[in-house]
């Protein structure tokens, strides 16, 4: 029987991480949960020692490593055969992990992903049941990636919502640091590279749209240039399984993207309405 471990690499992350690991600790289902504390500033640390519960192994970086150094850590020093990271501010709903793990017991999956819904800074839910375009099901790595391509990494769900095997994630490389928002995405479509993916059609975790999470942090522009970046390197990588159209189109839509961001961004000046660029 195969082993779980959930990983949540946390910065400064005092605000949401008690409710981030409550909604992991409910979970129906064995597994160990490390949490790996990012030399943070707040009470990060504090506020996960104060959880009791033997399922928990606290880790802390001695200095801030980047992001795609301390999201390998928290895999690194966890032990499942089974790996689910998630970020400090996002939750799994009820039944998440016993469900993925009935799923991953199958053979020849390497990655499964369920839809998710976006919660505000509160909880309270904003949309739901969002994620997997085209992607219910058991898909084939050329499936997944022409889509990650197309539709983009948004729409294909948050790091919560996914499962996936140690021993592929090590096969793969871990994740690219370089670029940070596709950075599990990119991982998810070369760990498929070792089997199937599979698209669950329940609702299994939320992701948090709140004003200080680092995609909010983040300029527009720099979080464009990188999904640019991003899906031509995929392209480079992988050219029998994505084509020049799929790119073509993924850039298209970049391009779409850019321009809604430059009239919204006039509509708010115009009305004076800076809480528009949100």
């Amino acid at each position: 029987m195969s082993t779980l471990s959930v990983c949540v690499p946390a910065y400064n992350a005092a605000r949401t991480l008690a409710t981030t690991l409550r909604s992991i600790l409910d979970q129906d289902a064995d597994f160990e949960l490390s949490v790996l504390d990012n030399a943070s500033t707040d009470d990060t640390a504090a506020i996960a020692r104060s959880v009791d519960d033997p399922r928990i192994r606290l880790h802390r970086n001695d200095t801030v490593l980047p992001i795609g150094d301390n999201w390998n850590k928290a895999v690194s020093v966890s032990s499942g055969d089974l790996v689910k990271v998630v970020c400090a501010d996002d939750i799994l709903l009820p039944g998440a992990l016993k469900s993925q793990l009935e799923l991953m017991g199958a053979g020849g999956i390497a990655l499964c992903s369920a839809k998710f819904e976006v919660i505000d800074e509160a909880g309270a839910v904003e949309e739901t049941d969002l994620g997997l375009p085209g992607l219910r099901g058991r898909q084939s790595m050329t499936t997944l990636m022409r889509t990650i391509v197309r539709r983009g990494p948004a729409d294909f769900g948050p790091t919560a919502a996914a499962m996936f095997r140690r021993a592929d994630f090590e096969r793969a490389g871990g994740f690219r640091g370089d670029l940070v928002f596709p950075m599990d995405v990119d991982l998810f479509a070369r760990v498929c590279e070792f089997g199937a993916f599979y698209g669950m059609p329940e609702v299994l975790a939320a992701w948090r749209n709140s004003s200080f999470n680092l995609c909010s942090r983040t300029s527009t522009v720099s979080k464009l240039a990188e999904l640019v970046r991003f899906q031509h390197r995929l392209g480079r990588e992988y050219p029998d399984a994505i084509h020049g159209a799929d790119v073509l189109a993924g850039d298209l839509r970049v391009a779409g993207q850019a321009l809604e961001r430059v009239r919204v961004r006039a509509v708010a000046t115009v009305r004076r309405r800076p809480d528009l660029l949100r």
